[in-house]
């Protein structure tokens, strides 16, 4: 029981004190964070900010100039073939023999590592429910089929972590909706640690257990999706009768930049302990409140708030 504990806690990836530095230029900085099997991680950052650089390192694509990379334990620096064995990756719109069906796809790849059985083509089929299609041609296939028949090629081999990069990309609602439950599943059902790259914030906030942001480099932080969410500033949108007047009010008398909605509603950028006193302020002010109503927030404007406004790459 004790070795199955320790697995369990065992990272599938850790990242140690890793930096890259190309001539003069720190490209990564000490980047150090550890992703679990079972959960799907999101990484974003800024454009520029170096993630695509982090993934290809992870991938052994690109070599670290400092620190190392732990897949399941070993070394990509001293041990890459048991490293990259346990990882499969989808780098935006998986490759395939169009003229072939999917299932033909999965065979052919299949020939290339040792060891894959037939029946372990039928369990990857079933995994991403493409058993009704599987033996048509891939020219036939939606996109989103395609994105699944890529997740399947990558699973082939078993590895314990799988790296998405764009998943959705091109994908329509029902696709992405879709391609959100199925990694959900998988990472539960397989305890498989799911590593998505995206620019489609509003996605990742419902597709992620945990994000890890890094901007210019460095590590912002790595913290569960609602925790992240849930520092730093909040909003509320309170409905007065006069909203221009409570607009320059709680400007003029508490220094807070609402912003003015339309007649009667402005929504004012506060921390939860001082609405009391944003309400008290318009009160004493003789304006009429009807409604204080606090203001939900996305990942995208936390994500904003704490890289100064810089776009997702």
């Amino acid at each position: 029981m004790a070795n199955n504990a320790e697995a369990a806690a065992q990272p599938a990836v850790r990242l140690e004190h890793v930096s890259k530095k190309i001539g003069r230029k720190t490209i990564i900085d000490d980047l150090s964070f550890d992703i679990y099997g079972g959960e799907v991680f999101g990484f974003l950052g800024p454009n520029g900010a170096g993630k695509t650089t982090t993934i290809r390192m992870i991938v052994g694509l690109m070599r670290m100039t400092q620190g190392n990379i732990y897949i399941q334990g070993h070394s990509i620096k001293g041990d890459f073939k048991q490293a990259i064995r346990q990882v499969g990756a989808i780098v935006e719109n998986p490759e395939m023999y169009k003229f072939l069906t999917g299932y033909q796809n999965l065979i052919h790849y299949a020939r290339m590592i040792p060891g894959i059985s037939k029946e372990r083509i039928l369990e990857v089929i079933k995994l991403v429910e493409l058993q009704g299609r599987i033996h048509e041609k891939v020219k036939h296939y939606s996109l989103g089929m395609r994105q699944r028949l890529g997740v399947a090629q990558a699973l082939l081999h078993h590895p314990s972590v799988l790296i998405l990069d764009e998943p959705t990309n091109g994908l329509d609602p029902q696709g992405i909706h879709d391609l959100r439950n199925y990694l959900h599943n998988l990472s539960r059902e397989e305890h498989v640690a799911i590593i998505v790259s995206s620019h489609l914030l509003s996605e990742m906030q419902l597709m992620c257990d945990r994000i890890g942001i890094i901007q210019k480099g460095k590590l912002i932080g790595v913290e569960t999706v609602n925790d992240f969410i849930e520092k730093g500033s909040s909003k509320v949108r309170i409905q007065v009768d006069d909203g221009r007047l409570a607009a320059q009010t709680v400007k003029d008398k508490l220094a807070i930049d609402a912003v003015f909605i339309d007649d009667t509603t402005l929504e004012v950028p506060v921390e939860h302990e001082k609405i009391p006193v944003v309400v008290d302020t318009l009160v004493v002010s003789k304006i009429k409140i009807y409604s204080v109503i606090a203001v939900a927030k996305s990942l995208e404007d936390r994500f904003l708030e704490v890289t100064g406004g810089k776009s997702v790459e």
